[in-house]
């Protein structure tokens, strides 16, 4: 438990830091190129709503807003990534601050949820896909995209990610995603390389699996 406040607390530092500059850094570059993917794989889905979790800046719910009339709305954990967000979309989006692994929403209210360049800073990975999982429609669609590294530089890098002060955990190959989907009772429908460090998978719920912790 303390392990994963500490990861939860740097992150929250670093992007808390990052916050007023992210869009420009990197970081914020290396999400941008991954967010019209997500918007066109969420595109091939009927949907009329999204959650984004780990919505930092806003930035992709801006673009979604901008293409298509629907309902959207975020959580980060960093309050200040949010007031860039606010600024940004307005009250077009229903933004709040919170932990990934307590959804603040109701079940089965959600027809896309994605996670862009976020999922690697999450020490419980259960308990974010069980919180994903409840909060999607029964038809609803899971869209996670996240950096790849190939093996075995990827084993050589989540050595040292612990380490990291931005609250890095970890980078997930193909295998893992699909077992933790399966360990979460959900369904993985798709996985891609996005250019040659990143990925994009789709999940959805099992048919006839309830809601309980997986």
């Amino acid at each position: 438990m303390e392990k994963s406040i500490a990861y939860k607390r740097k992150s929250q530092i670093s992007f808390d830091n990052q916050a007023d500059s992210y869009d420009s850094t990197y970081y914020g570059q290396h999400a941008q190129r991954l967010y019209d993917r997500v918007i066109e794989t969420m595109n091939k889905y009927e949907y009329k709503n999204v959650l984004d979790v780990g919505c930092g800046t806003g930035y992709v719910l801006a673009e979604i807003i901008k293409q298509k009339p629907v309902e959207t709305a975020g959580i980060d954990l960093s309050e200040k990534m949010l007031d860039i967000a606010k600024r940004r979309i307005g009250n077009e989006a229903d933004l709040r601050n919170g932990d990934s692994e307590h959804l603040p929403w109701n079940s089965d209210m959600f027809d896309i949820v994605i996670c862009t360049d976020s999922f690697h800073h999450y020490p419980n990975t259960r308990a974010v896909l069980n919180e994903m999982r409840r909060v999607l429609s029964p038809t609803g669609k899971l869209v996670i995209a996240d950096p790849w590294i190939p093996s075995p530089l990827r084993q050589f890098t989540n050595l040292f990610l612990p380490f990291s002060k931005d609250g890095d955990v970890k980078i997930y190959s193909k295998t893992e995603m699909k077992r933790m989907f399966i360990n979460c009772n959900l369904q993985a429908v798709s996985w891609e390389k996005v250019g040659k460090n990143a990925f994009v998978t789709v999940a959805e719920k099992k048919i006839g699996v309830g809601n309980g912790d997986c």
